[in-house]
């Protein structure tokens, strides 16, 4: 048993070897979502490091939360268009949430010089939209067989928008809320892709 062990390691440390003797860089988490040449264009090694080290400890969070904000939207919008159609965003969104989504889509298209949310209206919706848009009295027979429960899905999203906020304003999670964070984004994904 002794000498299983043994040899299963050393030859994890010759693959690694061979592999950094091929040029082939190690997984480093950090690299993948931390790229020097945008933080370059930031001018972030023009802030102080201790700002910028609190912000790099948030960027897997920032880049789950986004991930997740993103697929439930499109998620939302495929069973709107499903049932909808090309009415979907007159039937399947709610007049408050509704006006408040064109109201930032107007007002983006006077600014010229920005890049915007994106061409479908769906993009404009807030991410507490989403929860709001699926257990409306409309909507909810469309999303109930997926997700079974309106209580749920509304203390889901609350959880993590809350979350959210907190990084979206420059805050630091503790491990506690990313935890928080990861189970809620577990549990959505294992209920609707059931």
């Amino acid at each position: 048993m002794k000498s299983d062990i043994y040899s299963y390691v050393f030859r994890g440390r010759l693959a690694e070897e061979a592999l950094d003797k091929a040029g082939c860089q190690k997984y480093h988490p950090e690299a993948i979502y931390f790229s020097e040449e945008v933080a370059n264009k930031l001018s972030l090694h023009e802030i102080d490091e201790k700002y910028v080290q609190r912000s790099k400890s948030m960027i897997t969070v920032f880049a789950a939360i986004t991930a997740f904000e993103n697929a439930t939207r499109d998620y939302v919008y495929k069973v709107l268009v499903d049932a909808y159609k090309t009415d979907w965003w007159s039937k399947g969104i709610q007049g408050s949430i509704k006006s408040k989504a064109e109201s930032r889509k107007e007002k983006e298209a006077k600014i010229r010089w920005h890049v915007n949310c994106g061409d479908e209206m769906m993009s404009y919706l807030d991410f507490g939209d989403l929860a709001k848009t699926m257990t409306s009295s409309d909507n909810w027979n469309l999303f109930e067989p997926d997700v079974v429960s309106q209580e749920w899905v509304k203390n889901l999203f609350e959880d993590v928008e809350t979350s959210r906020n907190v990084i979206m304003h420059s805050g630091i999670l503790d491990d506690y809320d990313i935890s928080r964070v990861g189970m809620n984004i577990r549990d959505w994904l294992r209920q609707i892709n059931a």
